[in-house]
């Protein structure tokens, strides 16, 4: 393996062993580890790559890790950093499900949890910066993002938001110049899921539920919260939330079937979109309609961190594990991950709830 595959691989494997908390923590842990420390790319074209990731469907965090594979290594890379970033999350995810299947239960995390949820808003908002500095450095980008985030706040659909604020930063350019189911079936449940899907979290629950629990009937409600459950409790993407659901289903094969089939689109969509990418950087009108999602979705991020703040930041602990977070993030130079353990290690010697 080249030396540019096996330094992808080592990354997006720790990064999907370790960052936990969701899509905007994994976008955080991403800058950091691309823009800072290894300066693959700079924070303008790390945010154009997440502006591009954010209006593909399938789970953005896991689009932006093969982006960035394919922008260090071509379409090799492309594979290995998904498949790596993927692969942890995966197999953890999947012996979460073989216990839950086993012993009917989740393990008890509650304090793990309260503690890591803060530290997650805390690293969140340290990467928001340098990229904020970057991205919103002129008056349309900056009323783009504080719109995008207060429409997120008052619950719009993200990708109406995302390409709201496209076309409005194109046209603000312009206007100076004018049952156990058989496998293919899961297969099929878990293709679509993944090619609809925009982001993650709520929306990926509502997709579960409208397909697995309501027309579908092949789990209850609760087996679906347990499910969801698993898939915030463990490092990398959250839609591994299909590997344990997968194996609920239809055992290790089923488990197989539904991780392939959710995150195949967005290979798919990533290798299709790369070239597109560059080549909309060096148009005018289409560089605009990027900067204005790039905006966006920082304001979305940030619309999500509010909403999560409210139910994480419900102690003065929470308070002083955030905020330690956030400042170490932004003003040494430890990986942000080393925060996300202190904070679950803080809740669960604090017996947070």
């Amino acid at each position: 393996m080249r030396p540019q595959l096996r330094e992808i691989a080592a990354l997006f494997l720790r990064l999907g062993a370790t960052a936990f908390g969701g899509p905007a923590a994994h976008v955080a842990l991403m800058e950091r580890a691309v823009v800072r420390d290894r300066r693959w790319v700079d924070h303008e074209e790390f945010a154009d790559l997440l502006g591009a990731a954010s209006l593909l469907p399938g789970p953005t965090s896991t689009e932006l890790a093969i982006f960035l594979g394919l922008r260090r290594g071509g379409p090799v890379g492309l594979a290995v950093a998904g498949a790596s970033f993927i692969l942890p999350s995966a197999l953890l995810t999947l012996a979460l499900a073989w216990g839950y299947a086993r012993f009917g239960t989740l393990p008890a995390a509650a304090s793990i949890l309260a503690g890591l949820q803060p530290a997650v808003i805390g690293v969140v908002l340290a990467a928001l910066v340098p990229l904020g500095r970057s991205t919103l450095r002129a008056p349309v980008p900056l009323l783009l993002a504080a719109a995008s985030c207060i429409a997120g706040l008052l619950g719009a659909p993200p990708l109406a938001v995302l390409l709201a604020a496209g076309a409005l930063a194109a046209l603000a350019r312009a206007l100076p110049m004018l049952a156990a189911p058989a496998l293919p079936a899961l297969a099929w449940v878990f293709l679509k899921i993944g090619a609809i899907l925009y982001g993650s979290g709520y929306l990926l629950l509502a997709l579960l539920r409208d397909e697995l629990v309501a027309r579908r009937g092949w789990l209850d409600e609760r087996q679906l919260l347990d499910a969801v459950a698993a898939g915030q409790f463990t490092p990398g993407p959250v839609t591994s939330t299909a590997t344990f659901i997968g194996y609920l289903l239809a055992g290790v094969a089923g488990a197989a079937v539904a991780t392939i089939c959710v995150f195949l689109p967005s290979f798919l969509l990533v290798a299709a979109a790369g070239p597109l990418v560059r080549r909309m950087r060096t148009s005018p009108a289409l560089a605009a309609f990027l900067r204005g999602v790039s905006a966006s979705s920082l304001g979305l991020i940030a619309a999500v961190v509010t909403q999560l703040s409210v139910h994480a930041l419900t102690s003065t602990a929470a308070w002083a594990i955030a905020v330690a977070a956030a400042a170490g993030s932004l003003w040494t130079p430890l990986n942000p991950t080393w925060f996300l353990g202190a904070g679950a290690a803080a809740g669960l010697l604090l017996r947070l709830r």
